[in-house]
Parts: structure tokens; sequence; C-alpha cells
């Protein structure tokens, strides 16, 4: 099913980005990043880390231009987008801007069984050992791949804090407030274990932050709960 209150992306320029209060132990579970759009500023709510221990992880996506995104022309302020291939909606594992080549699709579809014989993750900051790996030889595919980066809350917001300090113009992609302006949601939407998330799963309704510099490139700040399948099925979002 999709999102309770649907889905869409707002545009503005940057006005402020901060971290919630530490719980008493020190950790960030969440960013907040404000934009002014022609209606007022919109807040978003990021998710870099969890208190029941479920994990985070995030990864950057760069390389990407104006060019690439198609919804690059419309004009600043919160836009809803139907959950289609068609809409300027962003799907983590389906759209060309953010999916992972076919060799990559298939490594975490099959990868982390024989993986955990084979091979310890590459890195200590990786979520699992394809991510590892990727991280080594990823820069030798032919098509880009960008691994997952396990998220110890700080991390993930020290790598977005940084591009944003050099922001033209930023695409905050996830569910509307249904009280005042803002976004929620903002992560990978689909994927989820059996539980009370997984009702809202769905395809093509992923949220995401994209930074777009003066010069026209995008990074795309990409979330999701390591609990979640990165292998789902393409009508339901389910894990597959």
């Amino acid at each position: 099913m999709p999102l309770d209150h649907g889905y869409g992306v707002a545009i503005g320029t940057f006005v402020s980005f901060a971290r919630e209060d530490p719980d008493d132990f020190g950790h960030w579970f969440h960013g907040k990043l404000t934009i002014a759009t022609p209606a007022g500023h919109y807040e978003s709510a990021l998710d870099v880390d969890t208190p029941t221990g479920v994990g985070v992880s995030y990864r950057l996506v760069t390389g990407l231009t104006t060019a690439d995104l198609e919804l690059a022309g419309l004009d600043d302020g919160f836009h809803p987008l139907e959950p289609t291939a068609t809409s300027g909606a962003l799907d983590y594992l389906r759209s060309p801007l953010l999916a992972d080549p076919p060799v990559v699709q298939e490594l975490r579809r099959w990868g982390p069984a024989w993986l955990r014989f084979a091979a310890p993750a590459a890195q200590p900051w990786s979520p699992t050992p394809v991510d590892g790996i990727l991280d080594l030889v990823g820069r030798w595919l032919p098509e880009r791949a960008y691994p997952w980066v396990a998220s110890n809350g700080d991390n993930a917001l020290d790598r977005l804090e940084a591009l944003l300090s050099d922001a033209a113009r930023i695409y905050v992609f996830g569910e509307p407030f249904t009280d005042g302006l803002g976004v929620h949601n903002v992560h990978y939407n689909q994927g989820d274990p059996p539980g009370d998330h997984q009702r809202e799963d769905g395809v093509w309704q992923d949220g995401c932050v994209l930074v777009q510099r003066a010069d026209g490139a995008i990074t795309a700040w990409q979330v999701r709960f390591n609990t979640q399948s990165l292998h789902t099925d393409d009508a339901t979002g389910l894990p597959a």
C-alpha cells in the first residue's frame, strides 16, 4: 500500500540545518533540514539512527546533473507525485538516477548467503560484506556503484551538512506533513519486514534529499533501515 498521506517533493533553497537534541548517551536520531519555498519554510526530519538498535545505513550517489533530473525544471514549492515511473518519483531500486547496476543487484540478492562464509566485511563501517566489497571494487565496475555505509548518526549527518554549504537548490522527497509545511519519511519506503511499517510499503515513493550546486551538479543522499530488503516485488514493494 502507498504512504498514508501521499508523496511528493519539496523544492527550495537552503535555510537551516540542525541536529535534534541527543539522548542521554549522545546518540543523534534525526537531522532537521529547512528549505525556503514560495509557500513558506518546509521542514524535514531525517532519520539517521534508531533507539531500538535496528540500525540505519546511508549512501551518497554522485555524478548526477540537472540533465538527469526531469524535475529540475519545476518551480520551487511542493509538488505531489504519483507513485509511477513517469511522474518524477524516486525508487531506490528502479530509478535510473539511483539504481545499482544489474551485476550489483544480483550480488545483493544472492551474495550475502555465501559471502558470510567466503569473506568478512571489507571495511568496518560496511553494513554488509557486499557493501565492503563494493567499496573496494566499485570504482572499476563499468557502471557506477555506491556502497551503503552504516550510520552512527553523526557520519550520515556530517556528509549531508557538507553538501548543504554549496547548495543552490534542494529537493526533499517524501510524505507531506498533515499539519504545517514539511516532509517526513525521507528514506527508503519499501522492503520492510512484517510489522507496522510494512503496510505503507510501495514502489516509486522513496524519500531522498537531492542537493544541487550552482553548476548543476547533483548529489543524492539516501537513507534506509537495515531491516529493509533491497530486493522487492515490482508491484507491491514488499520483500521478494
